[in-house]
């Protein structure tokens, strides 16, 4: 980053409605702790503070005091929406105007997020206002930072109905990080891998060797787990 001692926070996204996966991703066990519970800690690592940006009404499993939590103000408004309240949040912490402060944004479905990763990607942020992933070409707005004076931005875009993350980069200094630059941290690109269905939460329980919950199997009407 910018300056050596310059701190990180971070901002961890629950609110999708999680469709394709069937049952609330924040909520799905992930070895003794919920995914949403293994990302904040994770996250708790290199980061300080941690905001969880939540829905409307969702219910969350018992977390961290030290958690900051806020919510969406309108539903179906994408990540922009999200990314927004927890860098408003952030800006709010403790009575303070952090006009200038920088949170590395994730989502709750990258249970194999390294703290590394994490790391190296706010180390490309210099004095830019954001540092985002590319990976073949594709722009990851859940594997960035951003500063939190990009809150007035987001708010234009929101009003226009432009919902899609890859508007504000276009209209703020923003660093474009190749995941090639990221396999020191993380060779595998582990932190990439969100999940949307429930293969997707099977084969991450493998990498992570860990073996489901069989009520969770039944849910998904996967009753072979025969390959853990």
């Amino acid at each position: 980053m910018s300056e050596s001692n310059e701190l990180l926070a971070g901002i961890v996204l629950c609110g999708g409605n999680s469709r394709r996966m069937g049952y609330s991703k924040a909520l799905l066990p992930f070895g003794n702790e919920t995914m949403l519970q293994r990302v904040i800690r994770i996250m708790s690592q290199v980061t300080s503070p941690v905001i969880a940006v939540k829905a409307e009404s969702q219910h969350l499993p018992e977390l961290p005091d030290h958690l900051l939590i806020t919510q969406d103000r309108k539903p179906e408004q994408g990540p922009l929406e999200g990314i927004r309240m927890g860098l408003r949040a952030l800006e709010q912490h403790d009575g303070n105007t952090l006009k200038n402060a920088a949170a590395y944004v994730t989502s709750c479905d990258v249970p194999l997020l390294q703290p590394e990763f994490i790391q190296a990607v706010a180390s490309q942020l210099g004095n830019a206002e954001a540092a985002v992933v590319v990976e073949d070409g594709f722009r990851h707005p859940l594997a960035a930072v951003y500063r939190t004076s990009v809150i007035p931005v987001i708010d234009r875009l929101l009003d226009a109905g432009r919902q899609r993350p890859l508007f504000l980069f276009e209209q703020v200094d923003t660093v474009l990080i190749p995941t090639q630059d990221l396999l020191s941290a993380d060779p595998k690109l582990s932190s990439l891998l969100n999940l949307n269905q429930p293969e997707d939460y099977l084969d991450a329980l493998k990498q992570a060797k860990l073996k489901p919950d069989p009520k969770i199997l039944t849910q998904f009407d996967l009753l072979d787990d025969s390959s853990f």
